[in-house]
C-alpha cells in the first residue's frame, strides 16, 4: 500500500543509487514478485481444479488468493520501477490508477485475513448450526463485503487528487497526507481495526479448541466405559488448521460432514484411559494450535504493523521519513501476500495432495 511518502519528505536528502545497490534491489524485489505470482496462483489452481476443494471455506482462501495476485500482479512491478528509476516516468493517469490499485488490493488482502478468521470462528464454536448456513452465496456475499468496504475506504483520496495540476507530469507519484482525518479514516479501516478483530477471534478460537480438545479427551474415556454412545463426542476435524468438534444426540458423524473440513485427526485409541495419556495428547494438540495461531498473527502484525504505526506518525505529526524507510516498510507489508499461501494451505492435508498433483502433471508436460 504504497501511501507512505509526505510533503515534507521532499526535504529529505536522498543518495542516489548505484548501478550494483539498483540490481540487487530490483533482482530482490523481482524475486519476492515472481513467488507470489506463483504461489498465489498455484492456490487458485489447485482450489478451481481439485473437486475435494470446492469448499465455502477455501472460495475465501480462493478469494484472498485472487487479491494477493492482483497485488503481485498490478502493485508490485511498478513499484520495482520506481524504486529503481527513483522518479515516477508514467504520467498522471498511471500514477493515480496505481496508487488506487494499490490501496484498495492491500486493503483487500488484510480484510480477507478478516473474514477467514471469523468464518473459523464460526465453525468452531456453531459448528452444527454454521454448517448449514456455511454456503457458496454466504462466501460470495462475505468476498463483495471485503471488497465494497476497500473500494470504500480506498475511493475518497480521488476526490481531492483530481484537482491537482496535470502540468508539468509529476515526478513523484505519493498520496499526500495533507487530511488527517482521511489518514485516521483509512489506518483504522484498513489495518487497526481488522487487526482488533483478527486478534479477539482468534483468541476465541484458540481457548474453544483448547476446550474442545479436553472435553473430547474425558468424552472419549467415558464412551470406552459404556456401550451407550449417544452422547459421546464425533470425531475431531480441523477447518483450515483449527479443531471443530461438537456433540449432539444424532449421528455425529452425519452432522460433522456437513461441516466443509478437510484435515482429520485420527480418533483416540480405546487403551488410552489413563488421566496423562489423555493430557499429554490434548496438551500436544493445543501446542500445535497455539503454534499456527502464532505464525499467522505474526506473520500479519510483522508484515504490516510497522507500516500502519509509521503511517500515523507521518499522517498526524507530518514527521519526514527516508524514501528508503518508507519503500522498506511498504515492501514488508506486500511480502504478506506471499507469506498468505503458503500459511493458509501448508496445514491442509488436502491442499496438499493437490499442490503434489499439479507438481507431477507439470513434470508430464
Amino acid at each position: 500500500m504504497n501511501i507512505t511518502n509526505c510533503t515534507p519528505e521532499a526535504s529529505v536528502a536522498v543518495r542516489p543509487k548505484t548501478i550494483t545497490e539498483k540490481m540487487l534491489v530490483s533482482m530482490t524485489l523481482a524475486m519476492i514478485t515472481t513467488l507470489t505470482m506463483l504461489l498465489n496462483s498455484a492456490v487458485i489452481v489447485a482450489i478451481c481444479t481439485t473437486k475435494k476443494l470446492h469448499q465455502p471455506a477455501n472460495y475465501l482462501i480462493c478469494s484472498l488468493a485472487v487479491t494477493d495476485l492482483l497485488v503481485a500482479v498490478l502493485v508490485m512491478p511498478l513499484s520495482i520501477m520506481y524504486i529503481v528509476m527513483e522518479s515516477w516516468k508514467l504520467g498522471y493517469f498511471i500514477c493515480e490508477v496505481w496508487l488506487s490499485v494499490d490501496m484498495t488490493c492491500c486493503t483487500c488482502s488484510i480484510l480477507h485475513l478478516c473474514v477467514i478468521a471469523l468464518d473459523r470462528y464460526w465453525a468452531i464454536t456453531n459448528a452444527i448450526e454454521y454448517a448449514r448456513k456455511r454456503t457458496a452465496k454466504r462466501a460470495g456475499l462475505m468476498i463483495l463485503t471485503v471488497w465494497t468496504i476497500s473500494i470504500f475506504i480506498s475511493m475518497p483520496p480521488l476526490f481531492w487528487r483530481s484537482h491537482r495540476q496535470l502540468s508539468p507530469p509529476p515526478s513523484q507519484c505519493t498520496i499526500q497526507h495533507d487530511h488527517v482525518i482521511y489518514t485516521i479514516y483509512s489506518t483504522l479501516g484498513a489495518f487497526y481495526i481488522p487487526l482488533t478483530l483478527i486478534l479477539i477471534l482468534y483468541y476465541r478460537i484458540y481457548h474453544a479448541a483448547k476446550s474442545l480438545y479436553q472435553k473430547r479427551g474425558s468424552s472419549r474415556h467415558l464412551s470406552n466405559r459404556s456401550t451407550d454412545s449417544q452422547n459421546s463426542f464425533g470425531s475431531c476435524k480441523l477447518t483450515q488448521t483449527f479443531c471443530v468438534s461438537d456433540f449432539s444426540t444424532s449421528d455425529p458423524t452425519t452432522e460433522f460432514e456437513k461441516i466443509h473440513t478437510s484435515i482429520r485427526i485420527p480418533p483416540f485409541d480405546n487403551d488410552l484411559d489413563h488421566p496423562g495419556e489423555r493430557q499429554q495428547i490434548s496438551s500436544t494438540r493445543e501446542r500445535k494450535a497455539a503454534r499456527i495461531l502464532g505464525l499467522i498473527l505474526g506473520a500479519f502484525i510483522l508484515s504490516w504493523l510497522p507500516f500502519f504505526i509509521k503511517e500515523l506518525i507521518v499522517g498526524l505529526s507530518t514527521y519526514a521519513v527516508s524514501s528508503e524507510v518508507a519503500d522498506f516498510l511498504t515492501w514488508l507489508g506486500y511480502v504478506n501476500s506471499l507469506i498468505n499461501p503458503l500459511l493458509y494451505t501448508s496445514f491442509n492435508e488436502d491442499f496438499k495432495l493437490a499442490f503434489k498433483k499439479l507438481i507431477r502433471c507439470r513434470e508430464h508436460t
